[in-house]
């Protein structure tokens, strides 16, 4: 947990940074540094579960062939 929790700290810093850097904005960067981790770890929900279909069809198909071919 401790490395989820360290780099989750990284990940909002770097937001901050990039967007501080290139606006000037302490708002902007905040807003960002907070908004983007959450609409990110939503996508990453998204991402995994269309990953794990993936993954489970091509083990279907496989599993297919090799039926085939025994």
């Amino acid at each position: 947990m401790t490395k989820t929790i360290t780099f989750a700290i990284m990940h909002f810093a770097i937001a901050f940074a990039v967007v501080y850097a290139m606006t000037g904005s302490l708002l902007l960067g905040g807003a960002v540094a907070l908004v983007e981790p959450a609409l990110n770890t939503v996508a990453f929900h998204f991402h995994e579960k269309i990953w794990t279909r993936i993954e489970q069809a091509r083990r279907n198909a496989k599993s297919a062939e090799n039926l085939l071919h025994a």
